[in-house]
């Protein structure tokens, strides 16, 4: 784990998303109010996303056009159990998607596509740091 700012999330968020290949998927779980949102958002710029992304916890997915294709943005907080994962489109995501972005992934159970990348993004004493780790 190593504590970094926001700014510092947001860079590396941006850079991360340059350099991932065409059909990434990124899982990121942690605390609410961790950095979650900020780090997809910051790689969604760098997928070629003008807009960023918004938390897409009231809708479960919102869909982004990239520089190469489309962006999933996933958040299955709200997800009450596993089996209504079924109801997201996965197949069809895996299929179009440049970047499939998964927050609270493990909700989503054997739905998950596997050998994602995944970060943990935690709360730190010092108000202004966030401890990110990919695990």
């Amino acid at each position: 784990m190593r504590p970094v700012t926001l700014d510092e999330l947001q860079a590396y968020g941006e850079s991360l998303g340059r350099e991932l290949p065409a059909g990434a998927v990124l899982l990121f779980d942690g605390e609410l109010g961790a950095g979650k949102t900020t780090l997809i958002t910051a790689i969604a710029r760098g997928l070629g996303v003008p807009t960023g992304a918004t938390s897409p916890t009231y809708g479960l997915v919102h869909r982004y056009q990239g520089r190469r294709g489309p962006v999933f943005h996933l958040d299955c907080y709200r997800l009450k159990q596993t089996e209504d994962a079924a109801d997201l489109g996965w197949d069809q995501m895996l299929t179009q998607a440049d970047a499939l972005l998964v927050e609270w992934p493990d909700r989503a159970g054997s739905w998950l596509p596997q050998g994602g990348r995944r970060f943990h993004l935690s709360h730190l004493a010092e108000p202004d740091l966030r401890g990110l780790e990919e695990r």
